[in-house]
């Protein structure tokens, strides 16, 4: 009797991600690191990912405001509640899950919040960076109460947020410098929201201060000061690079084409 062995199954590709054209484009790593379910710390020159499980639990960005800033700035939460939350915990999110449990924090308002502050830093976290990322495996980031979010559904949103800046006004100047305010030839009217954007553009705030001042997200921040720019109402302080020092002594030329040129201008000099 002849035996037949079943072949072992071929692993299925999940096709809303193979027909995804954006899969990868912003941090390679940071897909693969999906694809294996990866639980540890990705560190990048603007910010920082926490992955569970090759999902993202929590962001952080020295250009976005953190939870903390969300929940206390219009009255969510105490700011001595989450002080007091913060030094029992050793993170963000775990301080966040201590106030759950107490009862201190209305779980809806919470992952709102939550979401609106890993959003926003993962928007910065994956901006174009100058230094390649680096990843520590760690068993500290877990799935928890709070929402994660699917690195593609990151990946997807962060273009989003490029190309809508983008169509707003093309020039990304105004998002990190100092504003300062313009002279419009005609003033419109503002919206409140905007206005208030507005009225602390002092030359020395940039706009992720701004959001910080204000308790509002980094990224409606910046879509708030372009459209200020393209009111013509703001503009950033650009300050240009200082020259080179002149040399003090005699520059001594060892390249041989460049004595060679040397020599050709001081003779057609002496003509």
């Amino acid at each position: 009797m002849t035996r037949v062995e079943t072949p072992p199954q071929l692993p299925v590709r999940d096709k809303r991600a193979a027909g995804d054209h954006t899969a990868g484009a912003l941090s390679p790593m940071l897909r693969r690191l999906a694809e294996e379910q990866a639980t540890g710390v990705l560190m990048r020159e603007h910010g920082t990912l926490y992955l569970a499980q090759g999902r993202v639990v929590h962001a952080e960005s020295p250009l976005a405001p953190g939870l903390d800033v969300l929940l206390t700035a219009h009255g969510t939460l105490a700011t001595a509640a989450w002080q007091r939350a913060a030094e029992r915990a050793p993170g963000i999110p775990d301080a966040a899950r201590l106030l759950l449990e107490a009862g201190l924090l209305p779980a809806g308002a919470l992952e709102l919040c939550h979401l609106d502050a890993l959003y926003d830093a993962g928007y910065f976290a994956l901006a174009p960076s100058s230094t390649p990322g680096r990843f520590r495996y760690d068993s500290g980031p877990r799935l928890g109460p709070l929402p994660s979010v699917p690195v593609i559904a990151l990946e997807r949103e962060t273009l989003r947020r490029r190309l809508l800046l983008h169509r707003l006004w093309p020039d990304p100047a105004a998002d990190r410098a100092p504003l300062i305010r313009a002279d419009p030839v005609a003033a419109a009217p503002i919206p409140p929201r905007r206005r208030a954007v507005l009225n602390r553009v002092d030359g020395v705030r940039t706009a992720p201060e701004i959001a910080r001042n204000l308790g509002r997200q980094a990224f409606h921040t910046l879509v708030d000061v372009r459209r200020l720019a393209v009111a013509g109402l703001i503009r950033p302080l650009l300050t240009a690079p200082a020259p080179p020092p002149l040399p003090t002594s005699p520059l001594t030329v060892t390249d041989p084409d460049i004595a060679l040129l040397k020599r050709l201008r001081d003779a057609l000099e002496a003509l």
